[in-house]
């Protein structure tokens, strides 16, 4: 079935109405009750970089009780994530792991993440690794694929249950965590972090879940039911229209109004 695309008289609708909107999240008071204020909690951007995908990877569930978890994180990491991943050894630091648990991620999935981030950051940068998967077309798509990928093949015999922390796009996921990672590193101020410099912004994907796909299905930009990487593609092209150079600002129109309890709804009904 063809999916309906707004019209020239939609797109600048709905960009005067949305524009506003992200800009009014999009500020620094919103960093404060956000998981990206772990990574910012940091100056050096290797820890940043490092502890961001951890952030990134368990935002979900309460929010309080995930800020929580991730500061019990920062505190078992001594607030030196990268340092103590260089230097982990599991003969030393695997027991001061144990009992930490959020939601399905517990202390195998750390002990393993951490192994396979000390694997493949031995001679190269994250933001190297997710470079080497670039492509011309669908750069995300294959960037995650092979990020992903790449960390679930870094320590022989990893778990299985790992994959349901690694997102990858050949099998439908949204990948939600992961681009909302990709945001945080590729784009500037005042909320994300701007780490990293392979990719455009005008090239990322949307962040999409439950609430976002709601607040963008009401507004009529998202027409796909399901939230997964065929709605993401979707979204992000609709989104381009609004802005080809930075469509996901947009991300802050739709998570900010839902998780500020606020309704979107499409301009003009």
């Amino acid at each position: 079935m063809r999916e309906e695309r707004p019209d020239d008289t939609d797109i600048q609708y709905l960009k005067a109405y949305l524009d506003p909107i992200a800009a009014r999240f999009e500020h620094p008071r919103f960093i404060e009750d956000d998981p990206i204020s772990i990574p910012h909690a940091f100056e050096d951007p290797e820890d940043q970089v490092l502890m961001g995908l951890f952030a990134a990877l368990l935002a979900w569930g309460r929010r309080d009780i995930m800020l929580r978890k991730l500061a019990e994180l920062c505190a078992l990491f001594n607030y030196q994530p990268a340092l103590f991943i260089r230097d982990y050894d599991e003969a030393v630091h695997r027991r001061s792991l144990e009992g930490f648990k959020h939601r399905t991620f517990n202390a195998s999935d750390l002990h393993g993440l951490i192994m396979a981030l000390q694997t493949v950051t031995r001679y190269q940068s994250l933001e190297r690794l997710f470079q080497q998967g670039l492509r011309a077309q669908d750069p995300v798509q294959h960037g995650i694929e092979h990020f992903s990928t790449a960390i679930l093949a870094a320590v022989p015999g990893q778990p299985t249950r790992m994959r349901k922390h690694l997102a990858r796009p050949s099998t439908g996921s949204a990948c939600k965590r992961l681009n909302m990672y990709l945001r945080w590193m590729m784009r500037p101020g005042p909320v994300d972090l701007a780490c990293w410099t392979c990719l455009d912004p005008a090239d990322l994907m949307l962040p999409l879940d439950v609430h976002s796909g709601t607040q963008a299905r009401a507004v009529g930009l998202l027409s796909r039911k399901a939230n997964d990487w065929r709605a993401v593609e979707e979204l992000t092209v609709a989104c381009r229209l609004l802005d080809p150079a930075d469509p996901c600002k947009y991300d802050f129109a739709f998570f900010g109004a839902g998780s500020a309890g606020e309704t979107l709804m499409r301009p003009g009904s």
